[in-house]
């Protein structure tokens, strides 16, 4: 109502306006609730202020993640750049502005038995810590969305460092790609002999190549159970991360994903 009045007041840029008293009378507004408005609004012009400025911020670091920021994260970035804001505050600014971050959706799995697939042991038993580096390694294959058709990702990460130690982009995930993950992961880490190597049970980690690769590379391989995405949750996790810092769900090619991809680990 103060605002109501504010704008139908007689003013000089608005002479043909009512007076106050009259507007107060007619919307049975006491003129001292009125005054009171008036007394604060230089106090509200500052937090309006204050409040632009913020939005702009969160414009800022929202475009900045390319769409994939939603309120914790764009709310620990202004924490680290010493905003001092409430959560709730950004959790409304950005509803009532339409800003929003990508929701992590489970897809379906790569994750396919082979007909005559050979199973190996869990050796980490949902365990995914190491005392050191190059004891125990965690890798698992996802698929990208282009409009050229799929890419797909294997990776190999080190439980000791959390590092990505190994990865592979390919148009197919056949066992070759998975093997390139490894091999690389052993070519740029220090894996221990014996170094454990966990993945789930998908017709690539089962097949004669990904064994032989193990073998040759003198590791140890452990399998989680089918279907169970807890037993390999340390890869499953990293992949979430992924798609949620890089925001793009469908990329116009094959070679903008792996552009966004390399950035992101590397």
């Amino acid at each position: 109502m103060c605002r109501f009045i504010d704008a139908e007041k007689a003013t000089e840029d608005n002479p043909d306006g009512y007076s106050v008293s009259l507007l107060c009378r007619t919307l049975g507004l006491p003129r001292s609730t009125y005054y009171a408005h008036c007394a604060a609004a230089p106090v509200r012009q500052v937090r309006d202020r204050d409040q632009e400025r913020l939005l702009g911020e969160i414009r800022v670091l929202h475009a900045g993640s390319r769409g994939a920021y939603g309120v914790p994260r764009v709310h620990a970035a202004l924490s680290r750049a010493g905003r001092a804001v409430n959560r709730k505050r950004v959790e409304r600014l950005m509803r009532e502005n339409g800003i929003e971050g990508v929701t992590r959706r489970r897809r379906r799995g790569l994750t396919r038995q082979a007909k005559r697939a050979v199973f190996a042991a869990d050796l980490i038993g949902r365990d995914f810590t190491a005392p050191r580096p190059g004891m125990r390694l965690v890798g698992d294959m996802t698929e990208l969305v282009t409009e050229e058709g799929k890419l797909y990702l294997a990776t190999c990460i080190d439980l000791g460092t959390r590092e990505m130690l190994g990865w592979a982009m390919a148009d197919h995930h056949r066992a070759e790609l998975p093997v390139a993950a490894l091999q690389m992961a052993a070519g740029r880490g220090s894996l221990e002999s014996g170094c454990i190597m966990h993945t789930d049970r998908g017709s690539e980690y089962t097949s004669a190549e990904f064994r032989s690769a193990i073998q040759e590379l003198d590791l140890r391989q452990s399998m989680g159970r089918v279907g169970s995405c807890y037993d390999n949750a340390a890869a499953e996790s990293w992949f979430a991360l992924l798609k949620a810092e890089i925001g793009t769900t469908v990329w116009a090619t094959r070679a903008q994903a792996r552009a966004d991809v390399f950035r992101f680990i590397e």
